[in-house]
């Protein structure tokens, strides 16, 4: 059956964001006048939960023993958040995360294939949106069919449900699709949505358990090998990054 639909995981597949979003969540723990730092070896544990707001409450609840808790919390939470998206969108418009090698040569072959494109993230859609109009131009978000991200469902990865409500969207089965995950999470989430994942991982994730993954890249510096293993059509050029 032909591919007609690749899905895009964000943070650290489009990207490599996760640095700036542990700098980030810095700056905004800095300027809330709290002492909390989180350094690269930390910041690997917390990417076991997927979603900011989550990675703080798992931060507080399993790192902060001693910490009191504010009387409204969700909105302590919520608020530190916003302030990291500030900080991170920030550094996204002065171009310091830009999109890993290859991918946006993945998605113009995509579209000039006729494939459609979709995303299924956790991260917030203001994050969403900079990056892409940042790696892609102003009308970067009209490349994707359907844009899944942040509070939208339920539950976040690993769990199933943003692929699914992306599936339901697109109105297509998991059968027609691939999807593009850069993480163990990411990846137990679009297995479990019965779509079959291909793995870019990065420097926060190459030791992750990616078993069940179609196969798994370092980088996309060259488009052939995915394409030949993903059975895409190869494109009518001389593939470049």
């Amino acid at each position: 059956m032909a591919i007609k639909a690749i899905i895009f995981d964000v943070d650290g597949t489009l990207a490599d964001t996760e640095e700036g979003h542990r700098q980030s969540f810095n700056k905004a723990f800095a300027e809330n006048r709290l002492d909390w730092h989180w350094d690269v070896a930390l910041y690997d544990k917390l990417l076991k939960v997927t979603g900011g707001k989550e990675r703080i409450k798992y931060f507080v609840g399993s790192f902060l023993t001693g910490f009191t808790q504010p009387e409204n919390f969700e909105e302590f939470v919520k608020h530190l958040h916003q302030a990291k998206t500030v900080h991170y969108t920030a550094m996204l418009r002065e171009g310091h995360i830009p999109l890993r090698p290859g991918i946006k040569q993945l998605l113009t072959d995509a579209r000039n294939g006729g494939l459609r494109l979709a995303i299924a993230t956790t991260t917030s859609p203001e994050n969403v949106a900079t990056l892409l109009q940042q790696g892609l131009g102003t009308d970067g978000e009209s490349w994707f069919e359907v844009i899944g991200c942040s509070d939208i469902v339920p539950h976040k990865k690993p769990a199933p449900d943003i692929y699914l409500w992306v599936l339901e969207k697109m109105g297509l089965p998991a059968a027609d699709c691939i999807a593009l995950e850069d993480s163990e999470n990411g990846l137990r989430s679009s297995l479990a949505a019965g779509i079959k994942t291909f793995v870019i991982y990065n420097r926060y994730t190459h030791n992750q358990d990616f078993s069940g993954a179609a196969a798994v890249f370092d980088d996309m510096y060259d488009l052939t090998d995915f394409y030949q293993i993903a059975e895409l059509p190869l494109p009518k050029r001389q593939i470049s990054v």
